[in-house]
């Protein structure tokens, strides 16, 4: 094919993150050029609606004025400033107490970052500071979950507990375990129900922690619902059974709320959607639209005072980066979160997911469906080859991501994750009317393809 003057250029300079290196020579980059609501224009000038929001991100669409004034205020204001060795800003202080009044949890302070996986990175560094404060130097594992997603740093693609994010990585680091996921599609056993599943892996995961020895286990992190992993919603009930297993053995809850926080799931958090009692939350994304990259954790006050004592033992609290709340992130993220309460965003979730969810239920009939699964304005469809069965394509066949672009030829923007699974994460001022007009051009697409798998033969390949 013949490659635009933008697109070869691309090639010669960009190196892009969860793309086939070799074969994306060969067919080039789409160049986005403009956005407005929950659509964005390539450079032919062909709308496509946003049907992921960028990357699970950009929650109140494209080109919202009142976050474009915003920045533009502080950029005019105070450009940078830091919050190294005891300076401060007005928009920091703001921000940290507006995240303190909402978060899921009695949290005491706020620690700034650029990104969800500098967030959890921060994560796993105070639960090891704060053991140690606290004597415990052998309380340092760290249980993850397969198919989790929590980054791309050293520690926190150890944390993802997806092949791709380690592989000739050298990954994963010690101190980072993985035990089973809550996905029930997949992982029940055959006629296990729901509440036999979650009592199996509530049983799974006390047995790991007393063979790895629980004087040694620190945290459980987790996403209440796993995105990047397929988008994946624990059956009911896993939560507070987990969470009995991790306060019988004084093992620290930390809540990945990187794509589920700021409303996605019908609640301010999926915590709370899905009844987890976290110790601690890492937010980004959604935190400021995406508009400007920004996260945060919370601190409770048992970590912080932990903190305060290895600060007065070494002298210093030796952690933070240079963009520690940037002042425009962080004025950016505080109109965001006002937008959020003044325009009732969560309201407009549940008013809406009804049809959203509905629309993804109808999907289950398809011939390619094997499940279809959604909760406020997050799900996927995951193709199979046998219904019945729930027999998977081969991998190579790349399925998903044929249905991908099939969905992108008909203008609608969707992810293929692992295991033929297609997501939806659309903005969440996204209109009934328009969450309609997704799930027609979904369909249409993967009409289209059950129309290539059967005239390729490819169920029987």
């Amino acid at each position: 094919m013949d490659l635009t003057n933008a697109q070869m250029r691309d090639i010669e300079t960009l190196i892009h993150p969860y793309t086939n290196l070799d074969a994306f020579r060969q067919t080039g980059p789409v160049v986005m050029e403009r956005g407005e609501g929950i659509h964005v224009w390539d450079t032919n000038g062909k709308q496509y609606i946003e049907g992921l929001s960028g990357l699970w991100c950009t929650s109140l669409g494209y080109n919202e004025q009142e976050l474009v004034d915003a920045a533009m205020e502080q950029f005019r204001t105070l450009p940078f400033t830091h919050t190294f060795a005891g300076k401060s800003h007005e928009r920091a202080i703001e921000l940290a107490e507006m995240l303190k009044e909402i978060a899921p949890h009695d949290a005491s302070k706020v620690l700034f970052c650029g990104s969800g996986s500098e967030a959890n990175d921060q994560q796993i560094k105070l639960v090891w500071y704060y053991n140690n404060a606290l004597g415990r130097t052998a309380k340092k594992k760290i249980i993850s979950r397969k198919r989790a997603y929590h980054g791309v740093t050293v520690a926190t693609a150890s944390l993802t507990g997806l092949p791709a994010n380690q592989m000739d990585f050298d990954l994963p680091i010690d101190r980072i375990h993985h035990v089973n996921c809550p996905f029930a599609y997949r992982e029940a056993e055959p006629g296990e129900t729901d509440d036999q599943f979650t009592d199996r892996l509530a049983i799974e995961l006390d047995e790991y922690i007393q063979r790895e020895g629980p004087d040694t286990v620190a945290a459980f992190i987790a996403e209440p619902i796993q995105g990047a992993g397929g988008v994946l919603l624990p059956a009911e009930g896993y939560f507070p059974k987990i969470q009995k297993v991790l306060n019988k053995y004084d093992v620290y809850l930390i809540a990945d709320e990187v794509i589920c926080g700021f409303g996605r799931t019908g609640e301010m958090f999926g915590s709370q959607t899905f009844d987890m009692k976290p110790d601690t939350i890492s937010v980004a994304k959604a935190l400021s639209s995406a508009y400007l990259p920004i996260g945060a954790i919370t601190v409770g006050e048992d970590m912080y005072q932990a903190m305060l004592d290895e600060s007065r033992k070494i002298g210093v609290f030796g952690h933070g980066f240079t963009y520690t709340a940037h002042p425009v992130c962080a004025a950016v993220a505080i109109k965001t979160l006002e937008i959020y309460k003044k325009r009732n965003i969560v309201g407009h979730v549940q008013s809406v997911a009804p049809v959203f969810e509905g629309r993804f239920a109808k999907l289950a009939d398809h011939p390619l469906v094997g499940d279809a699964r959604a909760k406020g304005l997050i799900g996927a469809v995951e193709i199979v080859a046998d219904k019945s069965t729930k027999r998977a394509f081969d991998a190579s066949l790349k399925v998903g991501a044929a249905c991908q672009a099939f969905a992108e030829s008909e203008g609608l923007i969707t992810r293929a994750l692992g295991g033929d699974i297609v997501a939806l994460c659309p903005p969440l001022i996204i209109k009934e009317d328009e969450i309609n007009e997704v799930f027609d051009r979904l369909e249409r697409a993967l009409d289209a393809t059950e129309h290539w798998v059967t005239k390729e033969g490819l169920r029987s390949a």
